[in-house]
C-alpha cells in the first residue's frame, strides 16, 4: 500500500504545562486515524485529538483551557488539605 503523507507545520499542546505550546514539522496519518499526525523529526513521535493544532489561536486555547482546568484541580487539593487534621493518634493495626 502506497500512502503519500502530507507535511505540514502543526502546534503541540500535549505538554502545554510543562513545555509550553511547541510548533512542529508533522505529516498526516490520517489512513491511520483522522485526528492523527506524526512528528516528521522522530517518527515514534505521534499526537492524537487536542494534542495538536493547526493554528496558534486554536493551540492557545487548549492550552489556557488545560491551565485553568489544572489550576481548580490544585485548588481542590489545597482545599482538602487544609481541611486535614492530625489532632489524636491514630488507631493501633495488627
Amino acid at each position: 500500500m502506497n500512502t503519500t503523507r502530507t507535511k505540514f507545520m502543526a502546534y503541540i499542546t500535549k505538554y502545554a504545562l510543562t513545555k509550553g505550546i511547541v510548533r512542529r514539522e508533522v505529516h498526516d496519518c490520517f489512513d491511520i486515524s483522522l485526528d492523527m499526525v506524526a512528528d516528521v523529526g522522530s517518527g515514534n513521535v505521534s499526537y492524537h485529538g487536542n494534542d495538536w493544532y493547526r493554528t496558534y489561536d486554536d493551540a492557545l486555547r487548549q492550552a489556557e483551557s488545560m491551565r485553568l482546568k489544572k489550576i481548580s484541580s490544585l485548588k481542590k487539593q489545597i482545599a482538602k488539605l487544609e481541611k486535614m487534621t492530625f489532632a489524636e493518634p491514630p488507631e493501633a493495626t495488627r
